[in-house]
């Protein structure tokens, strides 16, 4: 007899899905205590950095991550992790352990009432199979729909005593299944779209993170580079469609109306990929475009596509349309503009680095960071008060090399680090993390140490809510409490989770630091003191 838990792990493994990102619970037990040895567990201190972790390497392999989370309460524990894996369109496959299917409907303790609405509208799909021998197909349903162009996070909820059951004859259709999304764009599509980019005068590329998702950012120059167009990166950049050291690259849009109206101005056509139009943060209102200017927008979002507030749309799979239209412009001369100057260079750090206050800045310790990180290095960013700097410092030239959370939802950075760097451990992940941000996923420590995944971990310590800080300034709200959150010491915390850490002051600490951290094989926390206030 095939049991519904065998039958399971099978579908799992013929799907490439052999690692289980967890934190087991009760009703859990039963699915784990059959998981063949050929599949890996990793394990979470809390459900949120079970889940950044799973974002993190399901972003990372471009393949869906399985996570198993505990009944209602543990995932209301992971609900503020997964609204980054929403907005970052990553597919995961999230399962919960069930009460007994009889007893459900008791209420008794650890019961999911009302299962498949726990996760809206967070989810692409939420179900409880009927019977036993549903959970198999269950399963199959979610994790191809966890795939399927928009990509994205699945809830499947288990009744435990599910798994012990025998599962129906049909079973070995489900195990064999391909689903496969459709694999381009209607020619005419790219012809209208091909044709008013050659008409602009001086059209504009926005791109977004599915851009970078698709691994469509080397056509993504050859497009910008044909039509001699610059680009700009989608507002709240979760991740990093083009490199950023080319001279057709000119920063991130703003996350307001008027700050994204301000910066096309004198472009006639905007060309949207892979991102919304526009992911707006601030209230900040005005015109939605420059007045003439056309919007185009090409999303593989359904809804992205229908609830923009302007341009035309079409809704494609992002790495087909983008190489589609790097072929169909015509070729463009280089535009003088591009010619680099020594301001263009990134900047390099000061001698010292430090503030009047005796603190290091900001934007010399990313410079640092900068010189001394491998070519190919992953950033995972999550020190919100010095965005600017980051994307004004940072150089980062390949596809993969930068994860940020995609709802602004903290508690993703660290987790996240673990989950890329477990997914790539060709490369080396350097987490830069602020103070705030880190209590929110600082037992991903443990797991990293457990596990010995080398991220390095950098935190900016100034003892405040940077970012929040900004926003009290422009909202005149500087007088609200909670702003503040000093006293934390990093490294002690380091060290008990058994990581690895370190205290950097000034420049030349901060060097010797980052170097000996890269050169290791285990994860290491440094702890910088930087000054409070930053270029947001």
């Amino acid at each position: 007899m095939t049991t519904v838990n065998e039958a399971a792990w099978e579908l799992l493994r013929r799907n490439g899905m052999t690692t289980v990102f967890g934190n087991p619970g009760s009703n859990e037990l039963p699915f784990l205590a059959g998981m063949p040895e050929d599949f890996r567990y990793v394990l979470g201190l809390h459900e949120g950095v079970v889940l950044g972790m799973a974002d993190g390497f399901a972003q990372a392999t471009g393949r869906p991550a399985f996570v198993n989370l505990h009944a209602a309460s543990g995932s209301g524990n992971a609900m503020g992790a997964l609204t980054n894996a929403w907005y970052a369109h990553t597919p995961l496959v999230i399962t919960a352990g069930q009460q007994v299917r009889s007893t459900v409907g008791q209420e008794v303790m650890l019961s999911n009432v009302d299962a498949t609405v726990l996760p809206r509208p967070l989810v692409k799909h939420a179900a409880e199979p009927t019977c036993a021998q549903d959970v198999v197909r269950s399963l199959s349903q979610a994790l191809h729909t966890a795939t399927l162009d928009p990509a994205g996070p699945v809830y499947v909820s288990v009744p435990y005593d599910d798994w012990s059951e025998a599962v129906g004859t049909d079973v070995a259709h489900v195990l064999e299944r391909r689903v496969a999304g459709g694999g381009g764009v209607a020619e005419s599509e790219i012809t209208r779209m091909a044709a008013l980019l050659d008409a602009a005068a001086a059209p504009v590329l926005v791109l977004g993170p599915d851009v970078d998702s698709a691994r469509a950012n080397d056509d993504a120059v050859v497009l910008a580079e044909r039509l001699g167009a610059d680009v700009w990166v989608a507002p709240s950049a979760s991740r990093c469609p083009f490199p950023t050291d080319h001279p057709a690259f000119r920063g991130v849009l703003p996350a307001s109306v008027a700050g994204i109206t301000e910066r096309l101005t004198g472009h006639d056509l905007v060309l949207v990929v892979g991102a919304p139009v526009f992911r707006y943060h601030q209230y900040d209102p005005g015109e939605y475009l420059p007045a003439g200017t056309r919007l185009l927008h090409v999303s593989c979002d359904p809804g992205e596509a229908a609830r923009a507030p302007m341009g035309d749309a079409v809704v494609a799979p992002i790495g087909p349309a983008v190489a589609a239209l790097a072929k169909a412009v015509t070729e463009r001369d280089r535009p003088q503009r591009w010619e680099r100057t020594d301001d263009a260079a990134t900047p390099a750090a000061s001698a010292s680095g430090t503030s009047a206050s005796g603190r290091l800045v900001a934007a010399d310790v990313l410079a640092t960071i900068d010189e001394l990180a491998p070519e190919d290095a992953v950033y995972v960013n999550e020190a919100t008060s010095t965005v600017g700097d980051f994307w004004a410092t940072i150089s980062m030239h390949r596809p993969g090399s930068y994860y940020f959370p995609a709802s602004g939802g903290l508690g993703f950075g660290m987790p996240a680090a673990v989950g890329v760097q477990l997914a790539d451990p060709q490369r080396r992940v350097i987490a830069v993390i602020g103070d705030g941000s880190a209590n929110y996923g600082i037992t991903a420590l443990w797991s990293a140490a457990q596990y010995g995944i080398p991220v390095v971990f950098v935190i900016l310590a100034n003892g405040t809510y940077g970012a929040l800080r900004g926003f009290a300034t422009k909202l005149d709200a500087l007088n609200a409490p909670g702003l503040d959150v000093p006293g934390i010491d990093f490294v002690a915390l380091a060290e008990g989770y058994g990581v690895t850490g370190r205290r950097a002051s000034t420049l030349p600490d901060l060097r010797d630091a980052v170097t000996v951290a890269l050169a290791a094989d285990t994860p290491t926390l440094i702890e910088v003191t930087t000054e409070a206030l930053a270029r947001l």
